[in-house]
């Protein structure tokens, strides 16, 4: 199977390294120096155990002009950019294939149906763990379960890439319900990544003080009460306890907001708690705390995927 991973960043070297043993894998990516890297040593991964190992992959481009046809698609890049990777995925899908955004954030989907139709799009949740050491560098730090959502018109589809995934070493379940797995991912995200950013700490320390799990406490309350209020199931009761999960599993990760304020790119904190924000105000539920973090982030200029 032939699969292409759109973006050089952390996740995008981690899934291409693991399905580079089991797919022929193409990187897409707009970072230059990342793309010539991976194409001339290929990706260096370092995992926990301090072991680093180079894995080459079938091609690394910064034109999705220059690829072959593609089954599988992985959006990797950041939110922001993702009508540009739709339509890189559109140009180098098979009429038979399927894209599949991973990203953080919770408008991402219907971006990457308008680009290559609503059969050959599917939703995503990833929880793997990496931090971007350089071009086509990273190091890999956790990889919990991930999910991918399933319809009527590409549920095999949806069902070979997730078998790709766990086979190589990602796991990864179909769920029909992917609505509501995105909306935990983002009571998570809008607690972790604008507080480790604003406060420049890894996901271990944000429990740390009483002040620190005070303001975790009322972040993560208000994006749950919007989920609830969407009726949405999610399969926590307890948000300030999800996080903590997290942070203890991912505790020397530095977030994605993180690795971005310390790298002088924009952050997708419109994706996560401004839309969080955002749907508050729809239905009724206050959001003050997530409507100051979207407004004390920083946004700066100028990224590459």
């Amino acid at each position: 199977m032939r699969v292409a991973v759109l973006g050089t960043g952390a996740l995008g070297c981690v899934f291409a390294a693991r399905l580079a043993a089991t797919a022929e894998v193409w990187v897409l990516g707009t970072w230059s120096e990342a793309v010539a890297a991976i194409g001339e040593r290929g990706i260096r991964i370092h995992e926990d155990d301090e072991t680093i190992h180079d894995v080459l992959v079938a091609g690394a481009l910064t034109s999705p002009a220059d690829a072959p046809p593609c089954d599988i698609a992985l959006l990797l890049v950041k939110s922001y950019q993702t009508e540009r990777a739709a339509g890189w995925a559109a140009h180098i899908l098979k009429e038979d294939g399927l894209a599949v955004s991973l990203q953080n954030g919770l408008d991402n989907e219907a971006k990457l149906a308008h680009a290559v139709g609503p059969g050959r799009a599917a939703a995503g949740v990833n929880y793997v763990g990496a931090t971007n050491l350089g071009p086509g560098e990273a190091r890999f730090i956790v990889s919990l379960r991930s999910y991918i959502g399933e319809k009527p018109a590409n549920r095999d589809r949806a069902l070979a890439a997730a078998s790709l995934l766990t086979d190589a070493g990602l796991c990864t379940s179909v769920v029909p319900d992917i609505e509501a797995r995105m909306w935990e991912k983002a009571v998570i995200n809008a607690v972790i990544n604008p507080l480790t950013a604003l406060w420049r700490v890894p996901n271990g320390e944000l429990f740390a003080t009483n002040e620190r799990r005070e303001l975790v406490s009322h972040l993560a309350h208000e994006a749950h009460a919007v989920a609830i209020a969407k009726g949405l199931k999610l399969s926590f009761d307890d948000p300030v306890a999800a996080v903590a999960a997290i942070c203890e599993v991912s505790a020397t990760n530095h977030s994605s907001m993180l690795q971005d304020i310390e790298r002088g790119r924009p952050t997708e904190i419109d994706s996560i708690n401004g839309v969080i924000v955002d749907e508050g105000r729809r239905l009724g539920v206050p959001t003050p705390y997530n409507e100051m973090m979207w407004g004390l982030m920083p946004r700066v200029g100028g990224a590459n995927c």
